[in-house]
């Protein structure tokens, strides 16, 4: 849990600043390895959006040239996820993926951009409020994902599994 100990600090700096994106894009490519060949990166992060993007090259593309499924699917799910872990103290929350919908749209012959957003009134009513009265609940966002010229190539729902560390229960 070191590196996400240091995670919320890395957020905040992001948001201010370029060079502290660009920082917390290398720490994420190495917390994150199975991304990392994928070459998702965060665009922006404001205090309710995030937008992540996956460059158009050979190893994100299927047979027929198109930026792949599961290459969206990904950067719909870390987009979606790190909204999350820069709203949630990722200390006190843990966050599980446990369902994933796409409905794909348009075929991505260019870089995609994933963009999420989660409102400060959305948070507290809908998430905040509800783990105070619970250990755990089930959250759906939403990630609409577009490419370099705008087209709207998928739309995701990705549902969280949102509990607080201190009623997670595993096995020793």
């Amino acid at each position: 849990m070191s590196g996400l100990a240091k995670l919320p600090s890395l957020l905040e700096g992001a948001r201010r600043s370029r060079w502290r994106l660009r920082m917390l894009n290398i720490f994420l490519g190495r917390l994150i390895p199975f991304n990392r060949p994928h070459g998702i990166r965060i665009l922006e992060l404001g205090k309710e959006h995030v937008k992540t993007t996956a460059p158009y090259r050979r190893r994100n593309q299927n047979h027929i040239r198109g930026i792949h499924a599961c290459c969206i699917a990904t950067v719909a799910e870390f987009s979606s996820g790190l909204l999350f872990l820069s709203r949630l103290n990722p200390a006190r929350y843990r966050l599980i993926m446990a369902h994933l919908d796409i409905d794909y749209r348009y075929q991505a012959k260019s870089a995609i951009i994933a963009e999420t957003c989660l409102s400060d009134q959305q948070l507290k009513n809908e998430i905040l409020k509800p783990l105070a009265e619970t250990d755990k609940l089930l959250f759906t966002q939403t990630t609409e994902i577009h490419d370099a010229h705008q087209n709207h190539i998928a739309t995701a729902r990705v549902t969280w599994q949102i509990k607080r560390w201190d009623a997670v229960k595993t096995k020793v």
